[in-house]
C-alpha cells in the first residue's frame, strides 16, 4: 500500500506558494540558468563518454583556469581530429572545455582571487557534484581557507588589505552557494563557517553577508515547515482507520466529479500541486540519492538526514494521484457512473498534456492501467477510448519513451519562447528524469584511471539538473480552488487490496485466480 504524503491549504500556511501566508517571497531563488549563460550546461549538450565542447568566454580563459599550481606549467597539447586536447598541470581541457582534473585542482579552481572569479556554470556544476567525493562542509572549509591563505604575505596589515580586496568575490561565491544549495546549510558546521567568514570581510561586505544569511535562514525555515507538515500529515494518514474496506462503507464519500466536473479546472489544480512540490526539491537531492555509494569518511549521517526527503515526497504524490484515480473509478456502484469517471479522467489527462504537466498525465494513465481498473471489461466497453489510446501512445515506454521525449522537447521549446506564463509550464515525468540521472551516474565512471575526476560526466549531470531548475521556478498562473485542492490532497484512497475488493464487487471474478484472490481479500 502506498503512503499518503501531502500538503493542504487548511493545515499549513505555506502549503501552496503564492496563497495567503505562502512563500511567494521566499520560495525559490532565481536560477542562474533560467536564461542562456555563456557557459550554461543547458547551452552545450555534452555526452558521456565523449568530449564536451564548452567554449570559454575569452581566449585567455583556459590560461586563467590554470593558475596557482599549474600556472607556470607549460601546456602540453595534442590534436585529435578537429579538436585540441591540452593539459595544464592537473587540469585537462579539450577545445577549451574542462574534461578532467584532480580533486585538489578542482577545489582550487573554485577559489576566487582579486582578478579571477570562476564561471557560474563551473560553480554550479562543481557544487552540485562535488558531494560525490567530499562532504559540502569539507569543501566550504577548504575553499574559505585557501581564499584566506592566498592573501598571506607575512605582513598582517597588507594581508588584511589584500583579503578585503578579494572578499566581495568570496561573498559572491557564498551567495551563489546559499541560494542554489540552501539544504547544505542545514549542517550547523556550514552555518558556523558562514558566520566566521562574516567576521573576516570589510564592513560593506559584512552587511551583504548578513543579508545573505537572513535570506538563507528564511528559506531554510520555509523548507523545514514544509517538511514537518508533510511528515505530520503522513503520520495522520497512517493512523487513519481502514474505513474504505468496501463500497458500502464508502457510500457517503464524495467523488471527484461532485467537487469538480470541469477537466480543465482539475488539470489546473493538479498543476498547482505539481509546481508546489517541485519548488521544494533541492538540486542536490538528485546527486545525494546515490552519493552514499562513495565513502564519505565520518560524514555519512549528513546524507541520511533529510537526504532526499522532498524528492521522495514528490514521488509519493505521483503514487497517491495514481491510487486516487483508481479509487474514483472503482468506487461507484453503477457501471455507467464508472464509465463517466473514466471518460472524465481521460479528459483531465488530455488537459494535463496540453498544459505541459506530464507528471500528472502519467500518474492518471498509471492509475487507469492498474489491474483493478483494467479488468473492468464491462465498464470499459461503455467508454470511448480513442483519446486514451492517443495519450497512452504519447507516454509509451518503448524506445526509451521516445514519444514522450519528443513531446517534452516540444514543451521545452514552447517554454523558452513563451508569450504567456501558461506556455512556460513544463512538468516532466519525474520518475523518468530520476532514472536518466541515475543511469548517467551508473554508466559513467566518476574517476578516470589516472585518478582524475571525470568532469565531462559532471557537466552532463549539471546540464540535466539545471534544466529541472528552470522548470521548477515557474509560477503557476491558474487561479486556485481551495476546495478542489483540499480534495485532491486529503481525500482517502483505497489501498491495493481495497482496490481489488472494490473491483470484484463492481464486476465479479472471471476465472479461478480472481475467485481465489477475492476469497483471500475477504
Amino acid at each position: 500500500a502506498q503512503t499518503d504524503i501531502f500538503t493542504t491549504c487548511e493545515c499549513s500556511k505555506y502549503a501552496f506558494p503564492g496563497s495567503e501566508g505562502g512563500l511567494s517571497d521566499c520560495a525559490v531563488s532565481e536560477n542562474p540558468y533560467s536564461s542562456p549563460q555563456p557557459h550554461s550546461p543547458r547551452q552545450h549538450s555534452t555526452s558521456c563518454p565523449g568530449r564536451a565542447y564548452r567554449h570559454t568566454s575569452s581566449s585567455s580563459s583556459s590560461e586563467q583556469s590554470c593558475r596557482n599550481n599549474s600556472v607556470t606549467a607549460k601546456a602540453k597539447g595534442r590534436i585529435y581530429g578537429h579538436g585540441i586536447t591540452a593539459s595544464y598541470g592537473e587540469m585537462c581541457y579539450h577545445d577549451n572545455s574542462l574534461v578532467s582534473a584532480s580533486l585538489e585542482a578542482l577545489i582550487q579552481h573554485l577559489v576566487p582571487t582579486v582578478d579571477y572569479y570562476p564561471d557560474r556554470s563551473y560553480v554550479f556544476t562543481f557544487l552540485l557534484s562535488s558531494r560525490l567525493f567530499l562532504h559540502p562542509y569539507e569543501l566550504m572549509t577548504r575553499v574559505c581557507h585557501l581564499c584566506v591563505e592566498q592573501q598571506r604575505s607575512g605582513d598582517a596589515l597588507l594581508d588584511k588589505i589584500r583579503f578585503r580586496e578579494v572578499a566581495p568575490k568570496l561573498v559572491q561565491l557564498l551567495t551563489e552557494w546559499t541560494e542554489t544549495f540552501p539544504y547544505d546549510f542545514r549542517d550547523e558546521r556550514m552555518m558556523r563557517c558562514l558566520k566566521d567568514m562574516t567576521h573576516h570581510v570589510a564592513r560593506g561586505d559584512e552587511v551583504t553577508m548578513q543579508q545573505m544569511t537572513q535570506r538563507l535562514i528564511k528559506r531554510l525555515s520555509a523548507l523545514g515547515q514544509y517538511e514537518e507538515a508533510v511528515a505530520a500529515l503522513n503520520a495522520v494518514a497512517l493512523e487513519r482507520p481502514a474505513s474504505l474496506k468496501s463500497k458500502q462503507a464508502s457510500g457517503q464519500r464524495s467523488d471527484v466529479m461532485s467537487v469538480c466536473d470541469d477537466p480543465f479546472i482539475l488539470a489546473q489544480q493538479l498543476t498547482h500541486i505539481e509546481l508546489d512540490r517541485l519548488s521544494f526539491i533541492g538540486p542536490e537531492e538528485f546527486i545525494q540519492s546515490f552519493a552514499m555509494k562513495d565513502p564519505l569518511e565520518n560524514h555519512k549521517g549528513f546524507f541520511r538526514k533529510r537526504k532526499t526527503s522532498n524528492l521522495e515526497a514528490y514521488i509519493n504524490w505521483f503514487n497517491r494521484l495514481s491510487y486516487l484515480v483508481a479509487t474514483e473509478i472503482c468506487m461507484p456502484v453503477k457501471k455507467k457512473h464508472r464509465a463517466r469517471i473514466i471518460e472524465f479522467f481521460i479528459d483531465v489527462a488530455q488537459e494535463c498534456f496540453n498544459i505541459g504537466n506530464f507528471n500528472s498525465l502519467m500518474a492518471i494513465i498509471t492509475g487507469m492501467n492498474m489491474s483493478p481498473v483494467a479488468r473492468l471489461r464491462k465498464t470499459w466497453s461503455k467508454v470511448n477510448t480513442d483519446k486514451f489510446e492517443i495519450l497512452e501512445h504519447q507516454m509509451d515506454p518503448s524506445s526509451n519513451f521516445s514519444n514522450y521525449r519528443t513531446a517534452l522537447r516540444g514543451a521545452t521549446q514552447r517554454s523558452e519562447t513563451a508569450h504567456s506564463s501558461q506556455e512556460k509550464i513544463v512538468i516532466p515525468f519525474f520518475s523518468l528524469l530520476i532514472k536518466d540521472i541515475y543511469f548517467l551516474n551508473e554508466g559513467c565512471a566518476s574517476r578516470l584511471p589516472n585518478g582524475h575526476i571525470n568532469f565531462e560526466k559532471l557537466w552532463e549531470l549539471a546540464k540535466q539538473v539545471s534544466e529541472f531548475l528552470v522548470w521548477r521556478q515557474v509560477i503557476c498562473p491558474f487561479d486556485r480552488d481551495r476546495r478542489i485542492l483540499q480534495y485532491l490532497v486529503t481525500t482517502p484512497v483505497f489501498s491495493e487490496d481495497e482496490l481489488h475488493l472494490a473491483s470484484y464487487e463492481s464486476e465479479g471474478p472471471e476465472n479461478n485466480m480472481e475467485k481465489d484472490s477475492r476469497r483471500s481479500l475477504r
